[in-house]
């Protein structure tokens, strides 16, 4: 049987084992004995959820109102369009040819 949580008008909440089938009807309070209705304290869905799952969700509500883009820094640092980015030395042959000795040899040049 599970645990079902109930709170009564006077005395708050207390808990009770009860069958599944009459989990949806009040519960006589330890205390007083009055009949007293279920209450939902979490989501069950959250207790089941795989905890990888549930650190997801939390990460997405912190950041809700500001998202982050990783580990990417600002675009005043990198610079509009990787401009700062090392190009390839380009040499020319008597031919008039051009070569990239550091870059990818199997490209062809235009």
């Amino acid at each position: 049987m599970p645990l079902y949580d109930y709170k009564c008008s006077k005395h708050g909440l207390f808990h009770e084992l009860v069958p599944i089938e009459n989990s949806g009807d009040a519960c006589a309070c330890p205390v007083c004995g009055t009949l007293s209705p279920r209450v939902l304290l979490v989501a069950p869905q959250l207790l089941m959820m795989d905890p990888a799952k549930r650190n997801a969700f939390a990460r997405n509500e912190k950041a809700a109102h500001e998202p982050k883009y990783g580990n990417k820094s600002s675009e005043h640092e990198q610079g509009c369009c990787h401009r700062d980015r090392h190009k390839p030395k380009v040499f020319y042959t008597a031919e008039g040819n051009k070569i990239f000795p550091s870059a990818r040899p199997w490209m062809i040049s235009h």
